[in-house]
């Protein structure tokens, strides 16, 4: 590590050492799949382009070409962007890649190693040579200081990164990682900004849009008032989130929901969204999902009210969430934080013996590494009562038959809440979460309206059952977000080598590929979307 330091002050050595090795850094950066696929991949494109039907197409196309920057960092979102590049070029637009060759977001790399790494990108992306242009943000002149204005976007963005990594929500903002991060997401911005004003995109397009240098990128987009996209992936195979100026982490549906929530179901939709929720019910996969929601099948909500030890007093079930997660990161409305609210309802409850509060912490914190929400409840009440019943990350309990015997829900911004809600079961949110303000939950905007809320509903917990049009209202919402709010697109970022096997571009660009997803491919490249 002292030779590389030492090395990197050379000028030079770094690329002196790659021509003679020309082989990857030993370091988690790798693109080998890539290099293995893009000079074919790059060979089906032009193909494409020279094509009979690529020329009949671009005549009759009434869709403006865009002029498009996709931004990338971190190997695996460099090689699907690539791709998605490529995608882009071989409808017609003219696409830029820039982008950061870091293997981590979360540690340092000496320059040398990080030297090395972009010399070997440059190397990989030699294929796209008269297709794409390629810009490394390490070797753009960024402007001497960041406009005031984007300042506090840089720290916002170092702190969503460090509850991202530390899956925490308070932190020391003296640390070494946030002072890291904030130094990293600068260096970004400068970089992003010089980029952009140069090049004026009609588009940028940018994964994720949140955390890592994506999110400060993104900011650095809006901040110049280009057309930004951001896109992410859900659990279903051959499915794409995307928003347009907006980060698509927030789940934003207010226009789709605008333009779809007053048509009724079809019987073809209302089977569609009744077999998801029995397959989320009974532990099996949908579709072309690759998720089981449950550990273990139902067992009836009766059977588990017995083997829980609840008695006929009203059941109120919390459902909790992952700390850190980027669904739930920036979603604070009335609260400091999800685990204060949680503190403050477990503080509330504990006075409250006319009723039981059964907390489900999340499953997913068995495979995180910050703090699990049962330390939170420990802390809050070191001699918890009775009627509180806490079940862990670990616990193989159904949560669906938990749903089924609860009388009020509180939710965060969990799924569990909509869920509910399908059930009749009245529902408290207390987070932004993308199905507040629909209609069928209670959207309290300040504590007192909150504990209010709870004193209501409480008091009437045997009558205050959600009544049949707004049941329906929130099967019909669940349905548009399950269904409409993806868009079909060839390659996920898990397994994505797995799906470029099955589509790869001579396929996706093909008729039958434009078919499929043609109109997403738009969306990305800045034509505004339609419901």
């Amino acid at each position: 590590m002292a030779l590389k330091r030492f090395l990197s002050k050379i000028p030079y050595s770094a690329d002196l050492y790659d021509a003679l090795r020309r082989t990857r850094p030993h370091t988690r950066y790798n693109l080998t799949q890539l290099e293995k696929a893009l000079p074919q991949a790059a060979a089906q494109v032009r193909n494409v382009l020279r094509s009979d039907f690529a020329d009949e197409r671009n005549k009759k196309n009434d869709t403006p070409h865009k002029r498009i920057v996709l931004f990338a960092t971190l190997h695996y979102w460099v090689e699907q962007a690539v791709m998605i590049g490529l995608a882009l070029r071989g409808m017609g637009h003219e696409v830029t890649l820039a982008y950061l060759p870091y293997g981590d977001w979360d540690r340092d790399i000496n320059p040398f190693d990080l030297r090395r790494q972009d010399l070997y990108t440059r190397r990989v992306l030699k294929p796209l040579t008269g297709l794409i242009r390629s810009h490394s943000l390490l070797e753009v002149s960024p402007l001497a200081a960041l406009p005031d204005a984007l300042k506090p976007a840089v720290e916002t963005a170092s702190a969503f990164d460090v509850m991202y990594t530390l899956q925490v929500e308070d932190f020391d903002r003296n640390s070494a990682l946030y002072r890291f991060r904030c130094k990293r997401n600068e260096q970004a911005a400068l970089a992003a900004l010089w980029l952009l004003q140069q090049s004026r995109p009609d588009t940028v397009l940018v994964p994720n849009g949140l955390v890592t240098e994506l999110g400060i990128f993104y900011q650095v987009a809006r901040f110049l008032n280009l057309m930004t996209v951001t896109y992410e992936f859900n659990d279903q195979r051959e499915q794409i989130w995307l928003a347009q100026n907006d980060i698509v982490m927030r789940q934003n549906t207010d226009a789709l929901w605008a333009a779809r929530g007053h048509t009724p179901l079809n019987d073809s939709e209302r089977e569609k969204i009744a077999a998801l929720e029995d397959a989320r019910t009974s532990a099996k996969k949908y579709g072309k999902g690759t998720r089981f929601w449950q550990d273990v099948p139902s067992m009836g909500g009766e059977t588990l009210r017995a083997s829980l030890g609840l008695d006929s007093r009203p059941i109120v079930l919390l459902a909790t969430n992952v700390l850190g997660d980027s669904l739930t990161l920036g979603r604070n409305l009335f609260t400091a934080s999800m685990a204060e609210w949680i503190e403050k309802t477990v503080q509330y409850f504990a006075r409250r013996t006319d009723a039981q509060l059964v907390v489900r912490v999340h499953p997913g914190e068995r495979l995180m590494k910050g703090p699990s929400m049962v330390g939170v409840i420990e802390r809050a009440l070191p001699q918890r009562p009775e009627h509180i019943h806490v079940i862990g990350p670990h616990e193989k309990i159904n949560t669906y038959d938990l749903m089924e015997i609860a009388s009020l829900g509180l939710a965060y911004t969990t799924t569990v809440g909509m869920e509910m809600a399908m059930r009749g079961v009245p529902v408290i949110v207390a987070g932004q979460t993308h199905y507040r303000g629909r209609g069928f939950t209670y959207d309290p905007a300040t504590y007192d309206e909150y504990f209010g809320m709870l004193d209501g509903l409480l008091y009437s917990s045997s009558s205050n059952r959600l009544t049949e049009e707004q049941v329906e209202t929130a099967w019909n919402y669940a349905y548009r977000f399950f269904f409409e709010f993806p868009f079909d697109f060839p390659w996920r970022l898990m397994h994505f080598w797995k799906d470029y096997e099955l589509w790869p571009l001579a396929r996706v660009l093909s008729p039958e590929g434009r078919a499929a997803f043609g109109r997403t491919f738009e969306y990305l490249a800045g034509q505004p979307l339609t419901w």
